[in-house]
């Protein structure tokens, strides 16, 4: 994988490959358990090098720190590690989801009440933790997502398992992993989950996705279990394990919302401003805008901004879906359409009546000159 900064060491693998080499000096070494390593820490030089939350032994700590190296320890007593140097898997934030305790005892959950509790209390050093937790997810995101085109799907919450409606944002979802896209959505559930769940099905036979579909209505929303609702999507991942891969960006500020099992790669984030905008300014391949409400609305605009001034290079492809909807209960496609005329970005918005339409529109949008 390409990195944007090649001294990063997230694994014991080039640990070991840049002790070999016989120097640490200006590294970044990120959530190890170094351990075990002490003969290597007291051998290898660590002039200039940051070790960003590394369990160490004492006397390992003690000599880097003396050769000059900067030293961030782990932080105990806190449900999440803020110096993580790799997104989050749908494993990871789910464990114990099986068990009797179900969804209230899963790390996911676990970190969602911390949030509320620091964010009453107002203390600073949880606000850092929050903050160096939301960068380095945001590195990691970045790192993941090199080279790859990317086309976010974005819609409501309320969308409902085993709706036509979220069999259609599935439908979305596969359709664009099988053109070559790198699907991204919001991460929660609804419309974000049956796009997750689209791109996770795109390398296996239609019918799995039939399948799959009933499976997962049996437990059509997260209320009121977020138990039975997790349970029901990693039924789905045991019947088809090593499904297609996608990208699900959702947040902790929204964290009555669990977020999907069908995204591959989650890069869940405490700061929603941070998230929500980080969402959109990686969709280099587009979006397309599923009937929502007041959180998807707030999308389209947050988008068309950048295109708008084209803030972030030439404007990049908006597809609306659902024309009732986008000019009549909401109307925010004749509020776009005019903030598009006589601008570039004219040419790359689009109004389409069903979600089947959306990717011939994103693909005309992206060749239109």
């Amino acid at each position: 994988m390409a990195r944007t900064h090649d001294r990063e060491i997230h694994t014991h693998r080039e640990f070991a490959a840049a002790v070999a080499h016989g120097s640490l000096v200006g590294h970044r070494i990120q959530s190890l358990d170094l351990t075990d390593d002490t003969v290597a820490l007291l051998s290898a030089p660590t002039t200039g090098a940051v070790f960003l939350g590394c369990a160490m032994r004492p006397e390992a700590a003690a000599k880097v720190r003396a050769d000059g190296a900067l030293v961030f320890p782990p932080v105990p007593d806190v449900p999440f590690d803020p110096y993580r140097a790799v997104l989050y898997s749908p494993e990871e934030l789910f464990a114990g989801v099986m068990r009797d305790e179900g969804y209230a005892a899963t790390p996911d959950a676990l970190a969602y009440a911390w949030f509320q509790r620091t964010k009453a209390d107002g203390d600073i050093f949880a606000s850092m933790l929050r903050a160096i937790h939301d960068d380095a997810i945001s590195d990691a995101l970045d790192e993941l997502l090199v080279g790859r085109r990317i086309v976010g799907v974005m819609g409501g919450h309320a969308m409902a398992r085993g709706t036509d409606a979220y069999a259609g944002a599935a439908r979305l979802g596969r359709s664009l992993a099988r053109t070559g896209f790198t699907v991204a959505t919001g991460g929660g559930p609804g419309a974000m989950e049956a796009a997750n769940l689209g791109a996770y099905t795109a390398p296996l036979a239609d019918a799995a996705l039939d399948e799959a579909l009933e499976l997962l209505a049996k437990a059509p929303s997260f209320t009121p279990s977020v138990t039975d609702w997790a349970r029901a999507a990693f039924e789905v991942r045991g019947r088809w394990p090593g499904g297609g891969d996608s990208v699900g960006i959702p947040t902790w500020f929204y964290g009555h919302e669990p977020p999907n099992a069908f995204a591959g790669h989650i890069a869940k984030y405490f700061a929603n401003a941070t998230r929500e905008d980080g969402l959109l300014a990686r969709c280099n391949g587009g979006v397309v805008f599923l009937p929502g409400a007041a959180g998807t609305v707030q999308e389209i605009f947050d988008n068309t901004t950048p295109n708008y001034y084209e803030s972030r290079g030439g404007p990049t492809p908006m597809v609306l879906v659902n024309r009732a909807h986008w000019t009549d209960r909401l109307p925010a496609w004749p509020l776009l359409s005019a903030l598009a005329v006589d601008r570039p970005m004219a040419a790359r918005i689009a109004l389409v009546e069903t979600v089947d339409e959306a990717p011939e529109a994103l693909r005309r949008l992206a060749n239109t000159p």
